[in-house]
């Protein structure tokens, strides 16, 4: 019932911080990897959660006043109403957070630069673009709706979109249970990586 210029500035913004995050944290611990300094942080009296909570924090950060400057700009130039302000914020940062973890992984994972934007250029941007950031699942042919629904990303969208308006394609449990799914996966990934100093101790 509202207008498309208010009905994609949730889906822009979601797009910023999904790929501000992943970009953020994984250059963020790949660059220090690849010059060898990274061992003089492994190297420091610090936990692996002090090491990880400084890269993850810094990375969702980064994306968090992204993600404010859009809304901010937005906000000149679109009527914006916000209807759950709180729950925005929850559900912008634990966004940031899951996909910084992420990053993390990737930055760890990647051998080289090209890899490096392998996932956030090739399979974060696309899903982010397919996954209702601009559009309205509603307009979809039903075979594609349902596809739709296979990628994480409109759960994700959908849910942040409920935010503002009150509204959402998929249920918002099933938004934050996908956000919580995200979590656990890049935390026992992360913890098996310390454990067994996967591309870390060589």
């Amino acid at each position: 019932g509202g207008s498309y210029a208010a009905f994609i500035v949730p889906g822009l913004m979601m797009l910023s911080v999904l790929t501000q995050s992943v970009s953020n944290a994984a250059f963020g611990v790949f660059l220090p990897q690849f010059t060898g300094t990274i061992y003089e942080i492994l190297s420091a009296p610090l936990s692996s959660i002090e090491i990880v909570t400084a890269y993850v924090g810094a990375s969702a950060t980064k994306a968090l006043v992204v993600g404010v400057t859009i809304l901010a700009t937005a906000w000149l130039f679109v009527d914006i109403h916000i209807l759950h302000p709180v729950a925005m914020v929850v559900f912008m940062f634990v966004t940031a957070f899951s996909f910084s973890l992420l990053g993390f992984i990737i930055g760890i994972w990647a051998k080289n630069f090209d890899s490096l934007q392998f996932v956030p250029m090739l399979v974060i941007t696309p899903m982010t673009f397919l996954g209702g950031a601009f559009y309205s699942l509603d307009v979809l042919p039903v075979v594609w709706q349902k596809i739709s629904l296979l990628n994480p990303v409109v759960y994700i969208i959908s849910g942040f979109r409920w935010c503002f308006y009150g509204t959402a394609e998929v249920s918002i449990g099933s938004s934050v249970l996908v956000l919580a799914v995200t979590i656990a996966v890049c935390v026992a990934t992360i913890v098996t990586i310390f454990r067994t100093g996967y591309k870390l101790r060589n």
